[in-house]
């Protein structure tokens, strides 16, 4: 299990999350963050940081928001890391 960021922080990309997280496990798309499964040590330390509550653990994922477990895992494997704070898309 891990924590999931789902479809609230699409366009948004409020990076807040990514400098509380220990394990380094933030990936960066164009319109917005994903987690790795792999790597999310599952501290929940990003949940309260998120400022529009993107971020769920995946036993609370919203019904209408499931499919972001998996956008997760397969997005996380092709982007690049972030770890350090970036100015948002919305302002």
């Amino acid at each position: 299990m891990a924590f999931v960021v789902t479809s609230l922080c699409d366009g948004c990309k409020y990076a807040d999350c990514v400098t509380v997280c220990p394990a380094d496990c933030f990936h960066e798309g164009e319109t917005m963050l994903y987690i790795n499964p792999e790597t999310c040590t599952e501290c929940g330390a990003c949940e309260p940081e998120c400022p529009v509550a993107a971020i769920f653990h995946e036993d609370s994922v919203p019904d209408e928001c499931q499919e972001f477990i998996q956008i997760n895992e397969e997005m996380a494997a092709k982007l690049p890391s972030i770890v350090t704070k970036k100015p948002p898309l919305a302002q």
